[in-house]
C-alpha cells in the first residue's frame, strides 16, 4: 500500500482527528485512551450492549485490538485475556461494517509482538511482514490483523504497531513483568527496552489519521530519530531490582510446564517478549513529522511509580498469604519457577 500524502507535525489542535468524522471501536485500557485522547466516541450501545450502527458522519474507524491486557481485578486475579477467536470475530465485524458503509480510512492498534522477538534481533521496520505461525498473544493479533485486512478488501488501512506501550491504567503481561520480584535475563542475551508512553500512542494515531497514512508502521521511544533503548542493566537499576539469569532451556520449560498447570496465564513462547528484543524503528511515523514526547527512561518511571507495591510472577499478581508464600521461597525467579512455585503448581493439578 501506498502511504499516501505524508505532511510534517503539525502544532496547533486542529488536527484532522479532531474534525469528528473519527470513532474509535475496541474495548480495554489501551482503546479509552485513545479514544479520550482523540475524542472520538464509541457507536452507541442498545439495551442489550449490542453496538448500534455508527452516526452517519463517521467516516473514519480507529480499531483498538488489546495486546495482552489484564481486565479488572476478578477472584485470585484470573486474567480477562482476549481470546482469539473474540478478537478474530471483532475485526471481522469492523472490517464487514466499514466496507459496507463506505469508510474512508481504518487505523487497527495492534503491537510490535507481531514481528516476534528473537535472540540478536535486528530492528523491526515499518514494512516487515508479521512472524508467521506465532502463538500467544501474538498469534492473536496477527489472526485479527489478517481478519480486518480481508473483510475491508480495498478501503485503505493502516496498522500501527507499538512496542511496550505504559502508562497509567496500563495493566498488561508485559507491564507486569516488574512487578516480579526478580527481573529475569537469558544467559548468553542482551535484553534491551523500549517502552511507549500511551500518550505518545495517542499522537502516533493522530498523525496516521492527519496523513493518511496506510500500512504497517511501528512506534516507539525515539532519540534523535533513532530507537530510544534501555539495556537489562539499566533497567535493573532504575527499577531497584536485581537480575537473574537461566539458561534459555531452563526459562522456556518451566514457562511451558508451568503455563499447563495453570500458574502462568501465558504460554511459554510470550516469554520471548519480556527475554528477547525487539526494538522497533518507527521510521515512517518519524518522516510524517511524528515525534514522542516521553523517552524510554521517562516511560519507565511512570511504569515503575504504577507498579509499586506490587507483586506479580510472569503475569499473575499474587497478595496476601499468595505473597508471603513467595516471599518465605525467597522467589528467586518468581517469574519462572522457584520450588516453592512448582510445588504449589503442582498442588493444584
Amino acid at each position: 500500500m501506498s502511504e499516501g500524502g505524508v505532511r510534517s507535525r503539525r502544532s496547533d489542535a486542529a488536527s484532522a482527528a479532531a474534525s469528528g468524522d473519527v470513532v474509535v471501536l475496541g474495548e480495554g485500557q489501551v482503546a479509552r485512551a485513545v479514544r479520550d485522547g482523540l475524542g472520538g466516541g464509541p457507536a452507541p450501545a442498545s439495551a442489550d450492549g449490542a453496538p448500534r450502527p455508527w452516526p452517519d458522519h463517521v467516516r473514519r474507524v480507529v480499531l483498538v485490538l488489546p495486546a495482552g491486557e489484564f481486565g479488572p481485578a476478578r477472584p485470585r486475579e484470573e486474567p480477562a485475556l482476549g481470546t482469539r477467536e473474540r478478537l478474530v470475530g471483532e475485526a471481522r465485524s469492523v472490517g464487514e461494517a466499514a466496507r459496507a458503509r463506505g469508510i474512508e480510512h481504518v487505523v487497527a492498534v495492534t503491537s510490535a509482538m507481531v514481528h516476534g522477538a528473537a535472540p540478536g534481533r535486528a530492528v523491526v521496520d515499518d514494512d516487515e511482514a508479521p512472524e508467521p505461525g506465532a502463538a500467544g498473544v501474538a498469534g492473536d493479533l496477527v489472526a485479527a490483523e489478517d481478519a480486518l485486512r480481508e473483510a475491508l478488501g480495498p478501503v485503505p488501512l493502516a496498522v500501527v504497531r507499538p512496542a511496550v506501550v505504559v502508562g497509567p491504567g496500563i495493566d498488561t503481561i508485559l507491564t507486569r513483568h516488574f512487578e516480579a520480584p526478580r527481573l529475569l535475563t537469558v544467559r548468553g542475551e542482551e535484553r534491551t527496552w523500549q517502552l511507549l508512553h500511551v500518550e505518545d500512542l495517542v499522537s502516533a494515531v493522530r498523525a496516521v489519521l492527519d496523513a493518511r497514512l496506510e500500512g504497517g508502521l511501528t512506534a516507539g521511544a525515539l532519540r534523535d530519530g533513532l530507537p530510544d533503548e534501555l539495556d537489562a542493566a539499566t533497567v535493573a537499576t532504575v527499577a531497584g531490582m536485581r537480575t537473574v539469569q537461566l539458561p534459555a532451556v531452563t526459562a522456556f520449560g518451566a514457562a511451558e510446564r508451568l503455563h499447563r498447570v495453570g500458574v502462568l496465564p501465558s504460554p511459554a513462547s510470550d516469554l520471548a517478549f519480556v527475554v528477547y528484543p525487539w526494538t522497533v524503528s518507527a521510521a515512517r511515523l518519524h518522516d510524517a513529522g511524528w515525534s514522542p514526547a516521553w523517552s524510554s527512561a521517562a516511560a519507565l518511571e511512570v511504569l515503575l511509580d504504577q507498579v509499586r507495591g506490587r507483586l506479580g510472577v510472569a503475569g499473575r499478581r499474587f497478595g496476601g498469604r499468595d505473597a508471603a508464600a513467595l516471599g518465605a521461597a525467597g522467589a528467586a525467579v518468581a517469574v519462572l519457577g522457584t520450588a516453592a512455585v512448582w510445588r504449589q503448581a503442582r498442588a493444584r493439578r
